[in-house]
């Protein structure tokens, strides 16, 4: 260990913390768990990001991989192991400016890349916070604000710079290893450390974004004919429901629906948007023209001591009506979780099954449960919860990675069919045999 570790020092350009260290406290955790990691890595260059994967093999240490550090399971720390926090390798750049090809660092956070491309008029469609990882949020998925029109995150992908296990550097590309680049696009980090990305950005404008409220009292109906619309309405239109939200009332608190229309265009906004508006009474409405990087919005650090337990699944068409109801009844009963349905379809649902490592093309929404509060009330809180999601289970599928906070074989099971799971693992088995990459939705080598 000593040895590896005069090794790394010799060969580590970036920045080597360990206990006791003045930034330790703050860099041994993520944003949702804490860790004693033997030290964290901070490389400053692709280089570095072989010799700390080459030290945490040789030295036989559990290996953590941190991008924006926001996974709920908390992979991005751990006890007794190495952390290597790719924040400083956070450069975004427009190599391609015909074509809109964007090379992103595995490091940078969604923020970064939406105010780098704003000047450019050029967006990508990621998630909905500043602060999430580009690399995080893209190998398992990325739902944004344009995921009905542009898809994934991962689906505007076209090529990546992989470090593997063995610390060689390869390039991930449908003409470069081709099952690699397949994998990494739903696979998460299983199959290496992505040091950079290459996305084909699109043209943007101003969008029209913001919420539109109901009474709580009307959450049920509002709920279905918001699925309904969306079914048929323009894929310009993204949205997603919040209800049961424990800080504006839990089961009091209104219906917000936030829409996202793509596009600057009032009359053709209001087109989209206004059939929302007539599903109930309007509350409040704050819909307006911005800019495409002011829908992302700051990510909440919880205090020390808050744990946030977060569930996902899937809902095909013939199941939505049945999936909205149970919801709409969870919401509206003392100690709900905090409920969030989000629309998909569109361009998702274009791609073909096998393209990509992300199996779940034909769901019409997706949803998330997510409670919070110190331990004793979250555990107090489980039995409720597994309730809920046994009446939820004959109707709904699968589970989003990126909304998970458990990493059980039944949670991997669910992330990655058994179709998908084999193809994986033969993967896995090619580039990481000996499982260094396993702080994740792990895919066993086979």
């Amino acid at each position: 260990m000593r040895s590896a570790l005069e090794t790394l020092r010799r060969d580590f350009g970036g920045d080597i913390i360990e206990p006791g260290a003045a930034e330790y406290a703050s860099a041994s955790r993520s944003l949702l768990a804490s860790g004693s990691p033997v030290c964290v890595l901070r490389p400053k260059s692709v280089g570095d990001v072989q010799a700390g994967v080459r030290f945490a093999a040789s030295a036989g240490l559990v290996l953590s991989v941190r991008g924006g550090g926001h996974g709920f399971p908390g992979f991005g720390t751990n006890d007794d192991g190495i952390v290597i926090d790719l924040s400083m390798l956070a450069n975004v750049q427009i190599i391609d400016k015909e074509r809109h090809l964007v090379r992103i660092g595995g490091g940078a956070t969604w923020g970064q890349v939406a105010a780098t491309l704003a000047p450019h008029g050029l967006a990508i469609s990621s998630g909905d916070t500043k602060s999430v990882g580009v690399g995080g949020l893209t190998l398992t998925g990325g739902i944004g604000w344009k995921v009905r029109k542009y898809g994934l995150a991962l689906d505007n992908v076209v090529a990546a710079e992989v470090v593997t296990a063995n610390g060689e550097v390869v390039q991930a590309s449908a003409q470069e290893n081709p099952e690699l680049f397949w994998a990494i696009r739903g696979g998460g980090g299983n199959f290496g450390i992505v040091t950079a990305f290459e996305f084909a950005a699109h043209p943007t404008t101003d969008v029209f974004y913001g919420k539109i409220a109901f009474p709580g009292s009307e959450t049920a109906g509002v709920l279905q004919g918001w699925a309904d619309y969306l079914r048929t309405a323009p894929e310009e239109l993204t949205s997603i429901a919040i209800f049961a939200n424990p800080l504006a009332g839990g089961p009091e608190a209104p219906i917000e629906i936030y829409v996202a229309f793509d596009g600057d265009d009032p009359g053709l906004a209001a087109k989209a948007i206004d059939p929302i508006r007539r599903l109930g009474t309007v509350i409040d409405d704050d819909v307006a023209l911005k800019p495409y990087a002011d829908t992302l919005v700051d990510g909440l650090t919880p205090p020390p001591g808050i744990q946030v337990v977060a569930r996902s699944a899937f809902v095909d068409r013939e199941s939505v009506p049945a999936v909205l109801q149970i919801l709409a009844e969870v919401g509206a009963s003392e100690r709900s979780p905090f409920i969030a349905v989000r629309s998909v379809g569109g361009a998702v649902s274009r791609v073909a099954d096998d393209a990509t490592a992300y199996a779940h093309r034909r769901a019409e929404l997706m949803f998330v449960t997510t409670t919070a509060g110190p331990e004793p009330v979250v555990e107090a809180a489980r039995p409720a919860l597994e309730a809920i999601w046994q009446r939820l289970a004959p109707h709904v599928s699968g589970a989003y990675a990126n909304f998970l906070a458990s990493a059980t074989e039944e949670d991997v099971a669910a992330i990655y069919p058994t179709q998908t799971y084999k193809r994986l693992a033969a993967v896995k088995r090619q580039y990481d045999p000996g499982n260094l990459f396993a702080r994740n939705h792990n895919v066993r080598p086979q």
